[in-house]
């Protein structure tokens, strides 16, 4: 089951960058969030607007769009 419907996308709302359902929540943002280790209960209980379905449509989006892009090389640590 896609969650996509919610990840929207216009020029009007934070510089046309994808956000969850029109709100001003980049998905850009919220994966920073999971990447600095938040937990999604987390995530919802500071940001009270989100459902975890929105975090979700969040991980499905980067998962489709790093699947259609080149591989940046990263140095070994």
């Amino acid at each position: 089951m896609s969650r996509l419907d919610r990840i929207t996308s216009d020029p009007a709302v934070c510089h046309g960058k994808p956000v969850v359902r029109g709100l001003r929540y980049p998905v850009e943002m919220l994966l920073e969030l999971l990447a600095a280790g938040m937990s999604i209960e987390e995530i919802l209980d500071d940001y009270a607007d989100l459902e975890t379905d929105d975090i979700l449509a969040a991980l499905e989006y980067a998962a489709i769009v790093t699947a259609q892009r080149t591989t940046i090389p990263f140095n070994a640590a």
